[in-house]
Parts: C-alpha cells; sequence; structure tokens
C-alpha cells in the first residue's frame, strides 16, 4: 500500500471535492482518496506508486491543476 499527498489548484467547494475525487478514484490501483478543500491536498492510496502523469490528466479531466508534481 502507497499514500501519496498531492497539491490541487482551483478547488473551491464541494462540488470541486467531489469532481477530483471521482476522477482520481478511477485511475487503476487507486484504493481509496480524501480531498481537503481547505489545504488543496488530495491524499491517494494506492496498490503501489501511481504514475504522476494519470493522477495529473485525473485532475485536469476534473477541471483542476495538479501543483509541483
Amino acid at each position: 500500500m502507497v499514500t501519496t499527498t498531492y497539491q490541487v489548484q482551483g478547488m473551491t467547494c464541494g462540488h470541486c471535492v467531489n469532481s477530483v475525487s471521482t476522477e482520481v478514484s478511477a485511475i487503476p490501483g487507486v484504493t481509496d482518496v480524501q480531498v481537503d478543500l481547505a489545504s488543496g491536498q488530495v491524499t491517494v492510496s494506492s496498490e503501489g506508486p501511481l504514475d504522476t502523469g494519470a493522477v495529473r490528466a485525473a485532475v485536469d479531466e476534473a477541471g483542476y491543476d495538479l501543483v509541483g508534481a
């Protein structure tokens, strides 16, 4: 089990949280996603290391920006 925290920019509401959570959860191997709206942190638990490009694509699909990864 691997847990990684990402910084996401642009989320402002509960709908934003749900969108990011839904898209990131769809990545193969992801077992849990926790989104903290106040800090913009997205903590992802997965079966193994995730490709940052896949996480970036999922966050982009939700309409937000992955910062610093």
